[in-house]
């Protein structure tokens, strides 16, 4: 598997250097308030993939601590419930087995 998993990423690495020998052409971004910015095709792409990516990331932090903090209350919560049925100190045994 991870002789799979080399194969694909070099062919993976070996398109995007192609594609980005193939698009080395200037290109020019406008921006409001006449800001005008310059540069290689590829270089654009690849910062704005960065930038959406690192947005992306940033949209999802809250979601991420919200159920770590979720995860732990309902945590405590069972540690709680263990502690007050008295089963916290006996493991769960598996069906059919006595202890004695």
């Amino acid at each position: 598997m991870k002789l799979v998993s080399t194969i694909v990423g070099f062919i993976l690495f070996v398109l995007f250097f192609g594609f980005a020998l193939k698009n080395t052409q200037e290109v020019d971004l406008h921006f409001f308030l006449n800001y005008e910015l310059r540069g290689p095709l590829v270089l654009m792409l690849l910062v704005f993939f960065v930038a959406g990516a690192a947005l992306g990331i940033l949209a999802l932090t809250p979601t991420v601590f919200r159920q770590r903090r979720q995860t732990s209350q309902h945590k405590d919560t069972i540690q709680a419930l263990q502690s007050a049925a008295g089963t916290a100190s006996a493991p769960p045994q598996p069906d059919g087995v006595t202890t004695r």
